[in-house]
């Protein structure tokens, strides 16, 4: 099932956000986000699963241009970071912004090779287009599954809520129920769960551990 739904999905996403960072460029409108404000309020959610540990891996799968990586070194991380997107503009901005080393790679895919202590996907499930609502269902589900085995003692990820107010909800993005995501990750990938909705954004946050794999 993967196979099919990433060859009908996936070109579309790193098309419509290649556009996005072409019109709007490094800015938090070129990932498709409203402003800075906001942009480093959703990165700040992911502290919490990263606490204490300044100098774990991330890996940052749907990655931008990489605005996560200057987030994390302006609050004193120093572990090494790895990008992943499948949008190639997204990657050479990255590369360009932030360059390369032993301690941050960027990679164009939407399946990483290697494990890290932590991964973190932003924004990537919210913009379906004119992709199925059963179809993108299955992308989410995937890509939980490809988050949780990259990360070796968690994942985090942040998604579009039907809590919002049902007027200001838009037929091309994608809405879930935090009830029921917190009820799947809790089912499938152990108790150490939490799901974060109080941070004035139309969205929720949902940060799982592995603590028997720290």
């Amino acid at each position: 099932m993967k196979d099919r739904v990433d060859a009908a999905i996936l070109p579309q996403v790193a098309s419509y956000y290649a556009s996005k960072l072409e019109l709007h460029g490094t800015t938090s409108q070129g990932v498709d986000w409203n402003g800075n404000a906001s942009h480093d309020r959703r990165h700040r959610q992911f502290l919490r699963l990263l606490e204490g540990s300044s100098n774990a891996s991330v890996l940052d799968l749907g990655c931008g241009f990489g605005d996560f990586l200057r987030f994390l070194r302006s609050e004193g991380f120093q572990g090494r970071f790895t990008g992943y997107d499948i949008a190639a503009s997204m990657i050479e901005k990255a590369r360009e912004l932030f360059g390369e080393g032993e301690d941050r790679q960027w990679r164009i895919g939407s399946e990483p090779e290697e494990v890290a202590d932590f991964a973190i996907a932003s924004g990537i499930f919210n913009v379906k287009g004119d992709v199925p609502t059963e179809a993108w269902i299955d992308y989410v589900d995937d890509t939980l599954d490809i988050l949780a085995r990259a990360g070796r003692r968690g994942f985090a990820f942040n998604i579009l809520s039907l809590s919002s107010d049902p007027e200001r909800r838009r037929p091309h993005l994608y809405y879930a129920d935090p009830v029921a995501m917190l009820r799947h990750c809790l089912a499938k990938y152990g108790r150490s769960v939490a799901l974060l909705q109080d941070y004035e954004l139309y969205e929720f946050t949902l940060l799982v551990r592995h603590p028997d794999r720290g």
